[in-house]
């Protein structure tokens, strides 16, 4: 995508970099531009945001991986768009944040009482090579909380609720001062709620929710490569106080085939020749996607030489036509050969000898 920079430049770190360097590196940097040190400074903000994306991405095996072969593009057609704004980064690395500083910041929560939206929910479907080529549905199932019933959600039993925090006077937070910032940590007695439930209900034991089973179709479109998730948007964990639900973000990892090494949307496939077809040329068959397909071999064909079968090989994940079928010859010797094999060998091997 244009205009952002590398993940791994954006950090200073080496692509090879491990979950503790990357968590230095964006320690330091997230120090050195934090929006409250540098109030009213929309660039110090916006670098801010990009050192957090980087470090979000980078230090999520999944997106790393998806980054690391496709980068940006690769993101962005997973369906990942980088944070909204500053609330939005507070949102995700409000823990992270907690362990940098000593708290929690005083933007990382919001209000408690605020609407929130749910958590996205996270599988992982396996996919024959040709599933990914042409496309295909899957059954998931997701079990996912849903609002409990018998409470409403509340936690407290029917006829009764819930009632404020004495501790933190229903806000979830405790407010601390350390030098230059305002942070807040999680309230103890009630665990960021800032409710108590003096009586809970008896279905969801006071958490409000209870445990569903979905089965949900999810379409695989042709050419999807290993790694890529598609997104079931509202499918995701309820939100809480009328926030909207999460998404199921669904990935694709498609298992090797025991015939075609895919690299982008090409094909290889290696073909076993006899030498003396390959000496003198034949046509040969070769298996396709569709089916075996028909090559001819000039005479004099080497091991190691391929040949390109155009349009057989992954259709474009976004766009029109296919990638290529690559056939990679492979000459063979046999190990037994009769007599007369030996006497026409021995006879072609002593006019190779002679002298020109």
């Amino acid at each position: 995508m244009k205009g952002k920079r590398d993940y791994y430049e954006v950090l200073g770190v080496p692509r090879d970099a491990d979950a503790e360097t990357l968590k230095r590196a964006y320690r330091r940097a997230a120090l050195d531009c934090h929006p409250d040190r540098h109030p009213g400074d929309p660039a110090c903000e916006e670098r801010f945001k990009e050192v957090s994306e980087a470090y979000q991405v980078l230090s999520d095996p999944q997106k790393r991986e998806l980054y690391d072969r496709y980068g940006h593009e690769g993101l962005s057609g997973a369906g990942y768009s980088g944070f909204t704004g500053i609330e939005d980064i507070f949102e995700h690395f409000d823990d992270i944040f907690g362990e940098f500083f000593g708290f929690g910041t005083r933007r990382g929560r919001g209000r408690r009482n605020a609407p929130r939206p749910g958590r996205d929910v996270r599988k992982t479907v396996t996919l024959t090579l040709r599933e990914a080529a042409f496309g295909t549905t899957k059954t998931v199932h997701v079990g996912r909380p849903v609002v409990c019933e018998e409470c409403g959600g509340s936690g407290a039993r029917r006829g009764t609720s819930p009632r404020p925090c004495a501790a933190c006077r229903g806000r979830g937070q405790v407010t601390h001062a350390r030098g230059a910032f305002v942070l807040t940590t999680t309230c103890s007695e009630c665990g960021g709620t800032g409710v108590r439930i003096g009586e809970p209900c008896e279905t969801c034991n006071g958490s409000g929710q209870r445990l569903e089973e979905r089965e949900i179709e999810v379409a695989f479109p042709p050419g999807i490569s290993d790694g890529v998730s598609i997104r079931i948007l509202g499918e995701g964990e309820p939100g809480t106080l009328g926030g909207p639900p999460g998404n199921l973000l669904v990935t694709a990892s498609i298992e090797p085939d025991p015939t075609f090494r895919r690299e982008g949307d090409d094909l290889y496939v290696e073909v076993p020749v006899a030498f003396a077809r390959a000496a003198l040329g034949a046509t040969i068959r070769v298996p396709t996607l569709e089916g075996d397909a028909e090559v001819e071999l000039p005479a004099g064909t080497q091991p190691g030489d391929s040949f390109r079968l155009g349009g057989l090989g992954i259709p474009h994940l976004r766009g029109r036509g296919r990638g290529d079928l690559v056939v990679v010859v492979r000459v063979t010797v046999p190990r037994q050969l009769s007599r007369r094999q030996k006497k026409l060998l021995q006879d072609l091997l002593k006019e190779e000898s002679e002298p020109n």
